[in-house]
């Protein structure tokens, strides 16, 4: 009799291998699948807190670090490079170079100001990517003369914003930070 029920044993104890087998292919796959879900819903969080990172982006800047005292006149225009800055959320303005890099597409607010002393002309623009987009300007005022200018600006990522100072012009600035340059992002697009 035993030698009769080992047989039903072993085909027994073979299809529950298989069977066992088989739930762990299936185990296994659905593993897999749920690594490769876990791993793309890590990515697309990763994705949004570098999206959310981004989006904050504001800087605003002061012409000289300390001191006082003019920026020109050159005999060629100059990038103004403002190097007291009082915030870089983002870190889009480069104060060795004077210019943001818009990191992200979006729509954009800058503004700057300009402040030259009495019989020296003071010309000042903004521009993006080397375009003019506005300007300010004082011809030798018997004072001091002050200028400022702001613009609504749609840029793309890497569009590059800065100041320049026409030839043959000045700026003056102090602690109180006349010549200044500032700019944040509204809203993503």
């Amino acid at each position: 009799m035993d030698n009769i029920a080992e047989p039903q044993k072993l085909k027994h104890m073979d299809e529950r291998i298989q069977k066992l087998e088989e739930t762990l292919t299936k185990v296994l796959s659905e593993n897999a699948a749920l690594k490769t879900s876990v791993q793309d819903s890590q990515y697309k969080l990763e994705t949004v807190q570098k999206e959310i990172k981004a989006k904050k982006v504001a800087f605003s800047a002061g012409l000289l670090a300390s001191g006082t005292g003019h920026t020109g006149p050159t005999d060629q225009l100059k990038i103004l490079q403002y190097k007291k800055v009082f915030s870089n959320v983002g870190s889009a303005y480069d104060l060795n170079t004077g210019i943001f890099t818009a990191p992200i597409k979006g729509a954009y607010y800058f503004r700057f100001y300009a402040h030259s002393h009495g019989g020296t002309t003071m010309a000042v623009s903004l521009l993006k990517n080397g375009e003019t987009q506005c300007s300010v300007f004082a011809w030798k005022p018997v004072s001091n003369g002050n200028g400022s200018n702001g613009v609504v600006l749609t840029l793309e990522i890497g569009d590059k914003i800065s100041t320049q100072l026409w030839k043959n012009t000045w700026v003056y600035d102090d602690p109180a930070s006349y010549t200044s340059f500032s700019g944040f992002l509204i809203f993503p697009l």
